[in-house]
């Protein structure tokens, strides 16, 4: 059960760490040193000229650059705000479907995620009118045609958010040859800082997803302490019962010379044996069971991709090799502790008392 849930959190993690890598956060990032993601207030301040040197590696293809803006959108007459993102069509940092962009039509073309459309009620082929600010504060609005709704496990991507040529978006913006942040690709080696730009490691921009299944694992470490307590009651209320009716071997054995110390040693590795005993019963049934719950995956209930954060539809189980060892000796040295309590307790029996068999 704790190899199993352990392995369900790993599994998710790295589901969780590979699709943010491949829709959101790529390999790093350069934010505008006015960009804030949890400030909408600054996206108005938040974007320049590209630096040359990210000029150079766009035009590479090893980074993408974003502008991003305040916008609104009318589906049937209602109103919704959302994040206007301007993005290159042929880029292939990340898995945004922006090659759609280069569709031809009389409306300006734009992708939007599932759950986007889903808030909005619209479809491919759908035109609505979004609204949107220029630098200089002044309102325009137009006409967009949905070209392709994508769908993926990253909340952040696609939820309030529409995609956009970022060259018809600088238009729209008056910002020209402007962003306000960039996704960096693979091979991509720079050491010097850009002036005006703070570069986002991937570590620090899994910060959040890292920190909340720490949270998940201290959680379900209670459920853990609670089975292992279960666990250890029955395990010490056997030991106990076996030395009590074994009182008259134990005091043959004293009687006979050995010590109380060996006769605790002798006790104690006994329950260590029935400790190895269970792990390789365990190893032989729960294998399979483990390998088919890792081949089939755990199906999460509907809407739990709606709570905002990265999750896939189905989560397989990781296990792996530290897991696996670290719980087996955890379980091994809890019942080496409980063999140890009882003999313990018996070894400082009368030898003559335990012979006759009295209760003590």
């Amino acid at each position: 059960m704790m190899i199993w849930h352990y392995g369900l959190l790993d599994g998710w993690n790295e589901q969780a760490n590979r699709d943010m890598q491949a829709w959101e956060v790529g390999n790093g990032q350069y934010w505008h040193q006015n960009y804030d993601p949890y400030d909408f207030f600054t996206l108005e301040e938040s974007h320049a000229k590209i630096p040359e040197i990210l000029q150079k590696a766009t035009s590479e293809g090893i980074v993408t650059p974003i502008l991003i803006t305040q916008g609104s959108v009318y589906p049937d007459g209602r109103i919704q705000s959302m994040l206007l993102k301007g993005i290159i069509p042929n880029q292939k940092v990340i898995a945004i479907p922006s090659d759609e962009l280069n569709i031809k039509s009389e409306e300006i073309p734009v992708v939007i995620g599932r759950r986007m459309a889903k808030n909005c009620k619209l479809k491919e082929g759908d035109v609505t009118t979004i609204r949107w600010r220029d630098v200089n504060r002044t309102f325009d609005a137009a006409e967009v045609k949905v070209v392709k709704i994508f769908n993926c496990n990253v909340p952040n991507v696609d939820a309030g958010q529409m995609y956009i040529h970022i060259k018809k978006l600088r238009e729209m913006m008056q910002a020209p040859d402007e962003a306000t942040m960039f996704i960096i690709g693979e091979d991509f080696e720079m050491n010097e800082s850009i002036s005006g730009w703070e570069y986002k490691d991937f570590n620090f921009l899994m910060t959040e997803m890292n920190e909340m299944m720490k949270m998940k694992k201290v959680g379900g470490s209670f459920m853990y302490i609670i089975l292992m307590l279960l666990a250890m009651l029955a395990i010490f209320d056997t030991q106990v019962l076996s030395i009590f009716r074994r009182q008259k071997e134990i005091g043959t054995y004293i009687a006979m010379g050995m010590t109380r110390k060996q006769v605790v040693s002798l006790f104690t590795v006994e329950g260590a044996m029935h400790a190895i005993l269970a792990v390789m019963l365990i190893a032989i049934f729960g294998t399979p069971l483990l390998l088919w719950l890792m081949s089939i995956g755990m199906t999460m209930p509907a809407g739990s991709d709606d709570m905002g954060i990265a999750i896939a539809e189905t989560i397989y189980p990781v296990y792996g090799a530290g897991l696996i060892i670290g719980t087996s000796l955890l379980v091994f040295v809890i019942t080496l502790i409980v063999s140890y309590l009882p003999a313990r307790k018996i070894s400082k029996m009368k030898p003559t008392d335990a012979i006759k068999g009295k209760i003590q």
